[in-house]
């Protein structure tokens, strides 16, 4: 019989969790170098290029690869002769490993759970609790699968109980496009398959711990049914021509991952999650010794690029006209400099409560650029942690609020925006910016100075002014209303795959 401690589960999960926050697994860096090896389009490898430098950067400086830290997912197998020396609950255990984690002072991970969520949604401020999945199984060990989820990606879930003659892919091949890009590929798709409603989400969720082998897998060719149905919707759906970032490009995932169940024999329960180009996740084994110990990836694992700020013109924040940026073309590449905004979610729902009420704003956002993000806490001498960009599509209902009565003139985010979006923009004259998700450390050297101006009670969510020197950025959305997520993927589309 095992004797597993407390405090041996407690710190092995803060240390899994510091881990993943700086440590891209080794098989997703080595993929994501195969897929900028291949890449043709130019938008596309430069966004994995700096995905691939940012990736190797918090390596080196043990930061957060993402600035969105994750909601963090236990899956715990609990042989059923280990005995516990621990006051603990199983649950406590886990939630005071992910307190420690997020907070420890030399790589302070951003908090991002709220409680209330149907109501006054206050963040936690620790990342607690943590969503866990429990299983007892024979034996005297403790095995645990740890992942740290964005929301980018979480929130690009779906699921549906299809007739047991439909196809599963022509579902799946449905509910990609209808995504959007927001889940920051590329990255994988986990699928799960049969059970019920609930264990299709669960296979879902836990197949994207699977270890990346597309390639092995087609070279060894498929030995059941479903290896022939991920080797299908991989192909389909990297036909779509979707790319890194949705910029268009021969690599929108890297894997597809697929788990099934039994079922009831009138249902067929499937669930598709995405896992973004911040894919974290780590297994370790507790077996009475001591903490677990995780092994690092190599330096030499990480492809030898030499990525540089580029772009066809900079802009000065501080001198730009609203006549200057309607003559920028989608597509563009800029470099800004000078004063810029932040703002995202809860900070757009504060100015229309302000709005709606008639009372002053406590920023003038006349002809100024907002940046949706929502920081992690600097340590050292950096001004602001890593910094990327945030979904910008949660801010399309306020993009005609924020264009018309505040006079704003542009945004800059990450993925696609919306028709309603789209149409404002076109309408005040204004301008969709994007920086590439997954390179908020990279992002983050551009950034000089950073104050709170304004709700500073909201945390990572108030709004900033960054000071911000050479920050490279492209144009999504033209004042014509032209969009890159739609010319881009359209250059890019393959004619469909067909298989007998």
């Amino acid at each position: 019989m095992t004797t597993i401690r407390e405090n041996d589960l407690i710190e092995s999960v803060a240390g899994a969790l510091q881990f993943i926050s700086y440590y891209h697994p080794a098989d997703f860096i080595q993929a994501l170098g195969d897929a900028y090896e291949r890449e043709e389009s130019a938008a596309a490898k430069d966004a994995i290029g700096q995905i691939l430098v940012n990736s190797r950067m918090c390596a080196e400086g043990h930061r957060p690869v993402c600035q969105d830290t994750g909601l963090v997912i236990a899956f715990l197998k609990i042989g059923m002769n280990v005995r516990w020396d621990a006051s603990m609950s199983l649950a406590d255990m886990i939630n005071e490993g992910v307190r420690r984690a997020y907070t420890d002072p030399s790589n302070p991970l951003r908090a991002s759970m709220v409680t209330d969520p149907a109501g006054s949604r206050r963040n936690t401020r620790d990342n607690t609790p943590a969503v866990i999945h429990t299983e007892l199984v024979p034996g005297d060990l403790v095995e645990v699968n740890i992942a740290a989820k964005g929301g980018g990606s979480e929130n690009k879930a779906k699921f549906t109980i299809l007739n047991p003659s439909d196809s599963i892919v022509d579902w799946v091949m449905n509910s990609v496009p209808v995504m959007g890009v927001g889940w920051c590929p590329p990255g994988m798709l986990g699928i799960g398959i049969g059970g019920s409603a609930e264990k299709a989400m669960l296979l879902a969720k836990e197949s994207l711990m699977d270890p990346i082998d597309m390639h092995e897998l087609k070279a060894r060719r498929p030995s059941n049914r479903l290896e022939e149905l991920r080797i299908e919707i991989y192909d389909k759906v990297n036909a779509l021509g979707i790319g890194a970032q949705g910029l268009g490009g021969l690599t929108t995932v890297l894997d597809v991952k697929m788990r099934d169940y039994p079922t009831h024999a009138a249902s067929l329960p499937v669930a598709v999650i995405p896992n973004c180009a911040a894919t974290r996740h780590a297994h370790f084994v507790l077996d009475g010794s001591g903490p677990a110990e995780l092994e690092p990836p190599k330096l030499s694992d990480w492809p030898d690029i030499e990525w540089k700020a580029s772009a066809s013109k900079r802009v000065d924040l501080g001198q730009v006209t609203r006549a200057q940026a309607s003559g920028w073309k989608v597509g563009e590449r800029l470099l800004l400099s000078g004063k810029l905004l932040t703002g995202r979610d809860a900070a757009h729902k504060r100015i229309a409560d302000l709005l709606s009420r008639r009372e002053p704003l406590p920023v003038d956002f006349r002809d100024r650029f907002i940046y949706y993000v929502g920081p992690v806490d600097p340590v050292r001498d950096e001004v602001v942690g890593p910094a990327g960009p945030t979904t910008a599509s949660r801010m399309d209902k306020f993009t005609e609020m924020m264009l018309g009565q505040t006079g704003l003139l542009g945004m800059i985010g990450k993925a696609e925006r919306g028709p309603d979006a789209i149409a404002a923009i076109k309408r005040h004259q204004g301008v969709y910016l994007i920086a590439v998700g997954g390179a908020a450390y990279l992002v983050s050297k551009a950034i000089r100075a950073s104050r709170v101006l304004a709700f500073p009670e909201l945390g990572m969510e108030a709004i900033y002014e960054f000071d911000v020197q050479d920050m490279p950025v492209t144009v999504a959305v033209d004042a014509e209303g032209n969009s890159l997520h739609a010319i881009g993927p359209a250059q890019w589309r393959r004619p469909p795959i067909r298989y007998k």
